[in-house]
């Protein structure tokens, strides 16, 4: 059995990381670099690129498979604020399922969230470059993805600030272009825009062609597994606060902004492209929804503006992989769970080695993606799909236990409280239970083969787990034992 976790083994901030061979992570983050990468963090670019597939999927009723995720982001980002405020850590829910459910739980999704992110590390930069090419064709894709993981390798390796710079600026295009897409779009439904005279635009495209829920009900479900995986990087702020000036502070705001940012980003521009054209426009299948329209307004352009923006997404993603990534491979090195490198650091705070092989696995991804895009690679993304329901449920159990220890030995750092704790922990535990169950029953968007080629996966690393954890306990026996031996040596 494992020993009864303590708040204190969490309480390794900003400079408090005994790594040998280096100074530890440094607090180099500022106010307004946490405050974006908040923000930016839940608008990725599966919200530009794969909105039209949920649209041409549940209709307006996407809306609501929207509101469900985004809701259960909400609890889960609340769990997560509230474990992360009282002992902010740069492993974040990982270092909170180690002491919460023992060491075999942090190994486990540590990995699996490694895993996920440096797959997605190639999936953004392939995406990326097919742009960059688009625009200057002479240099090819692979070159481009290269150059692209190039620069942000070298961003990440410099200092946390250069990271949070980049961020800060990446996310605030996307929170501006989409704030603006908001606001003239708004306009449009409203019939108030100047110069624009849109006859497609209004309310009445939420109930007509074939009303709110033109495919039924079950197709909110289907809306879900389709959307649900956009919500994936509102947890980044969390392990970003371990290098902020103040962890606890960062970690509150992030989690109490959760709810508008949803709101607005995602329920809000989603609205505005249900009401701006009929659901059904063919428009939204072949340009994607936001091109579709950003045309319907006569914006000149459309296209290449929504490229830009989506291309600022893929760098941002790039950006927070890696960086992600990173401080997770270093949280498991810090605690004996990857190789002791992991965890050293260079003088400006910067896990260099946990960097470098972070990369270097995206850039065999990337490899496997051109050379071996319907076999390998597939299977790579396949495997990580399911890895963000997975690390939401963690997260659940993990505040279930992680509440009680640290209202025994410290309830003054419970500065954020999970709302009705702790049925919303169970309510939402069984919704993400229930869509892993209805993933199993989708064959048309590939989500049986998803959850499969993930628990495979997942089983992989929690059985290397188990056995680490077994070995480790056996090891401290027969330390023990020995000691006991000498010393029975010594008093005879």
């Amino acid at each position: 059995m494992t020993s009864q976790p303590t708040l204190s083994k969490a309480e390794n901030g900003p400079g408090g990381h005994g790594a040998p061979g280096g100074s530890g992570l440094q607090a180099g983050l500022k106010n307004r670099h946490l405050s974006m990468i908040a923000i930016g963090g839940v608008i990725g670019a599966g919200l530009f690129v794969g909105s039209s597939t949920g649209i041409a999927t549940a209709g307006p009723g996407i809306l609501l498979s929207y509101a469900l995720v985004g809701t259960l982001v909400v609890l889960v980002m609340r769990m997560l604020g509230e474990m992360s405020a009282a002992n902010p850590t740069s492993g974040s829910f990982s270092a909170h399922a180690d002491r919460a459910l023992g060491p075999w739980a942090g190994f486990s999704i540590g990995w699996l969230y490694w895993f996920f992110w440096v797959v997605v590390l190639a999936v953004e930069a392939t995406a990326g470059a097919a742009i960059l090419e688009g625009w200057i064709p002479a240099v090819p894709q692979w070159a481009w993805a290269l150059i692209v993981m190039v620069v942000l390798t070298a961003t990440n390796l410099a200092s946390v600030g250069s990271y949070g710079e980049f961020e800060f600026w990446f996310a605030g295009i996307k929170v501006v272009a989409i704030a603006a897409f908001i606001v003239v779009g708004g306009l449009a439904v409203f019939g108030v825009l100047p110069g624009v005279d849109s006859d497609q635009a209004g309310l009445a495209n939420l109930t007509e062609h074939g009303g709110f829920l033109p495919n039924g009900a079950g197709a909110i479900l289907t809306g879900i597994l389709l959307v649900v995986f956009s919500f994936m990087g509102s947890e980044i702020a969390t392990l970003a606060a371990g290098e902020s000036e103040d962890p606890q502070r960062a970690v509150t705001k992030a989690t109490n902004s959760i709810i508008w940012r949803i709101g607005v980003f995602y329920l809000g521009s989603i609205f505005v492209v249900v009401c701006l054209l009929p659901w059904d426009s063919t428009s939204i299948a072949e340009d994607g929804s936001y091109v579709a329209a950003l045309d319907s307004l006569g914006i000149a352009h459309a296209g290449q503006i929504m490229n830009f923006i989506v291309l600022t997404s893929v760098l941002s993603c790039l950006n927070s992989g890696l960086y992600t990534a990173s401080r997770m491979a270093f949280s498991l090195g810090e605690r004996g769970d990857a190789p002791k490198a992991f965890a050293r650091t260079s003088s400006r705070g910067v896990p260099r080695t946990a960097i470098i092989a972070s990369v270097v696995f995206g850039f065999v991804a990337v490899f496997f993606n051109y050379k071996f895009p319907d076999s390998v690679f597939l299977f790579l993304v396949n495997s990580s799909g399911a890895v963000a329901l997975f690390v939401w449920l963690v997260i659940c159990f993990s505040q279930l236990r992680m509440r009680k220890i640290i209202e025994a030995e410290a309830p003054e750092k419970l500065v954020v409280r999970m709302w009705l704790y702790p049925y919303l922990t169970w309510a939402s535990a069984a919704l993400i239970v229930f869509v892993l169950g209805y993933m199993l029953t989708d064959t048309e968007h590939n989500g049986r083969t998803t959850v499969l080629l993930s628990l495979l996966v997942a089983g992989i690393v929690l059985a290397i787990a188990v056995v680490r954890q077994r070995a480790a306990g056996r090891r401290a026996a027969d330390g023990e034992a020995r000691d006991e031996v000498r010393d029975e040596v010594r008093a005879g």
